[in-house]
């Protein structure tokens, strides 16, 4: 189970329930001062395909020396942790396989502990997931004849239909599914691909059985994550809603997105309650800067120091307030469904807090209301 950090984010209210609904969290040191561990994704965090993101490897360096350990905690199961670590070194950022979590030792450590050691396990995956499976004391088999007590299935480029017939065979003889992810696509140069998610279709078709998903937003990864890494307080950080901010909240851990992958401007603004992190960055150079408090006013009335927690409702004098600051940026909600006002100059991730603080602020919000300010805030440069 995830740390319950006492500071954090709580439980997710109702959308409907504006008091529930907060905006981000003040730290007045920066989260690489903050965190004993960052569990940090990887591809659109740390690498766009092959190359480092511009600034990455100067970024986990700093926080490094600054006394974060890091920990590198992906989805992707068709790939060892030895040869990420080794891409990773490549690129700069000394890593060894003990640094790197994967959803296959996920799914693997899942099923050791249900199963005892020598139980065989169907494997629909790569040799990474074999060798995950392996590793917990497992005998890793390829045909439903050989009676597993469980299935594991992974996205491999090279997957095939009769390993996939087994498996659906093993399923509907009652084996245990596990899945290590349920990513619908998966990035590639030439754009998203069918992942792990849409061939786990073919055998939940098949046999009207859905596996236990180990991979984010499911909890069972970042927990091996935390048991590996012996963190006390873990920062999550991450470049999707959907697993790595939805998975960070639904196990109560704090978090950072980082817009250098696949969550855009809007997706944030638009995110949904249960999907809103505790920081937003630009990058990974966010773990060594301050998040300072928004503040808001009403009128003339100015308050400093709004913190996640605060609801509505006590921020000032009792009433809701009406627009917040940050940084040289003022957005103002004027109530109903009219959009929100940007104004103002500064940074550009300064003025995207303070347009996620009011919308978040306001419940929910649609993209309606949010696309005149965004486009007043242009594109980051």
């Amino acid at each position: 189970m995830m740390p319950n950090n006492t500071h954090g984010p709580t439980q997710a209210a109702p959308a409907a329930d504006a008091a529930a609904a907060a905006p981000l969290t003040p730290s007045e040191r920066p989260p690489a001062s903050t965190y004993d561990v960052a569990l940090l994704d990887l591809d659109g965090v740390v690498y766009s395909g092959s190359q480092a993101i511009p600034g990455a490897v100067d970024a986990l360096a700093a926080a490094r020396e600054a006394g974060l350990r890091l920990a590198f905690v992906t989805n992707n199961a068709s790939r060892s942790p030895s040869a990420i670590a080794e891409h990773l070194s490549g690129l700069g950022v000394a890593t060894t396989s003990a640094d790197v979590v994967t959803s296959a030792q996920a799914a693997a450590t899942l099923i050791a502990s249900r199963f005892p050691a020598g139980s065989a396990v169907l494997v629909a995956g790569s040799n990474a997931l074999r060798l995950a499976v392996r590793e917990r004391g497992l005998r890793p088999v390829s045909l439903a004849g050989d009676h597993p007590v469980a299935v594991v299935q992974g996205y491999a480029p090279d997957m095939n239909y009769g390993l996939l017939a087994e498996a659906g065979v093993a399923v509907r003889d009652g084996a245990f599914y596990v899945a290590t992810n349920s990513d619908s696509t998966l990035p590639t140069p030439r754009g998203p691909q069918p992942g792990n998610g849409s061939l786990l279709q073919v055998i939940i078709t098949a046999t009207g059985t859905r596996p236990v998903v180990a991979g984010k937003p499911e909890t069972p990864l970042h927990a091996e994550a935390v048991t590996r890494t012996g963190a006390r307080h873990p920062l999550i950080v991450g470049d999707r809603l959907d697993t790595d901010i939805e998975g960070a909240v639904r196990g109560g851990t704090d978090s950072m997105l980082v817009l250098t992958g696949v969550t855009s401007p809007r997706d944030a603004v638009l995110a949904p309650v249960g999907r809103r992190p505790t920081y937003i960055a630009a990058g990974l150079g966010g773990l060594l800067d301050r998040q300072p408090a928004l503040g808001h006013w009403q009128g003339d009335e100015t308050t400093h120091g709004v913190g996640r927690d605060a609801s509505l409702a006590d921020q000032v004098d009792g009433r809701a307030p009406v627009a917040f600051r940050y940084g040289g940026w003022r957005a103002r909600l004027p109530g109903g469904s009219e959009p929100i006002e940007l104004t103002g100059h500064g940074a550009w991730i300064d003025g995207l807090r303070v347009l996620c603080a009011i919308a978040w602020s306001a419940g929910q919000i649609s993209g309606v209301m949010a696309d005149p300010a965004l486009a007043v805030l242009g594109r980051p440069s």
